[in-house]
């Protein structure tokens, strides 16, 4: 694998991870479009993307290790001092709304891995499809619940959990697990900066145990090192960027982007 491959992949995961683009899908359709040959097995290039998903692990370390930090100490004083707190309902939450993705993608990873990562026509068409329903339902949600968006403070159990079932369609290629979790939150009347912070929290325990279970199929070397922090410095700017932007603006940009890159991937696929 050339260097050059390795960080502008590493790029790639750093802005799919985190904006509602799919990373997972731009990590397969990329070395499509333009014919890289990354020298890897099957499953070494699961592992690789792993690694990738690593580096975007850090970032959201980075960015929120203060909120981390806050959901340790409420969970500590819940248990030993029996305090109740906003951060200490925060966390478990997160564990609650991470075990449906994490049995969808242990139950049906060889399903997945066979229909779907094998198959640029399916993950456009995924692309496409989930950009124009996360367009759809941003404008929804903005005529319909105005001033009576749930901030993220006032998360429960049921926005939370919902959320949390919708990230199990990111298993797909091209669904995005951002992109999900940001449709279903605006759905259910989530503001865009809570179901954005809640988004990217969410990533950490999924993206972890992913790492755990692929890392060892992959061998370490220094383009991999070189595309963890690539990685990680990239996904730093997207989540600022992206908590940032949303604050004025919604996700049609981002739904533009999904069909054009979209039709150009089937536009390849056809005339391949």
């Amino acid at each position: 694998m050339e260097l050059l491959q390795v960080i502008f992949l590493g790029i790639v995961q750093g802005l799919g991870e985190f904006l509602p683009i799919s990373s997972s899908a731009h990590l397969i359709l990329i070395p499509y479009l333009f014919n890289f040959d990354l020298g890897m097995s099957d499953s070494s290039k699961l592992a690789f993307d792993v690694a990738l998903h690593f580096g975007t692990l850090i970032a959201v370390l980075f960015v929120f290790y203060k909120d981390w930090i806050k959901m340790f100490q409420g969970v500590y004083n819940k248990l030993i001092h029996k305090q109740e707190s906003t951060e200490n309902k925060m966390f478990w939450y997160l564990v609650i709304a991470t075990i449906p993705g994490a049995l969808v993608g242990f139950l049906f990873e060889d399903t997945i891995e066979e229909v779907f990562r094998n198959s640029p026509l399916i993950i456009a068409i995924s692309l496409a499809v989930m950009g124009i329903l996360l367009y759809a339902a941003d404008k929804w949600a903005l005529k319909h619940y105005e001033s009576k968006e749930t901030n993220f403070e006032k998360l429960g159990l049921k926005e939370t959990l919902i959320i949390g079932c919708s990230q199990a369609f990111a298993v797909i290629p091209g669904f995005s697990r951002s992109g999900t979790t940001l449709l279903t939150g605006r759905l259910l009347g989530v503001s865009r900066e809570a179901a954005a912070k809640f988004t990217f929290l969410l990533s950490v325990p999924i993206i972890a145990g992913a790492a755990a279970v692929n890392i060892p199929d992959l061998t370490m070397s220094s383009e991999v090192i070189i595309g963890v922090i690539t990685a990680a410095v990239v996904g730093v700017l997207a989540i600022k960027f992206l908590l940032n932007y949303i604050k004025t603006k919604g996700f049609a940009i981002f739904a533009y982007y999904r069909v054009i890159f979209a039709i150009i991937i089937i536009i390849k696929v056809i005339i391949s």
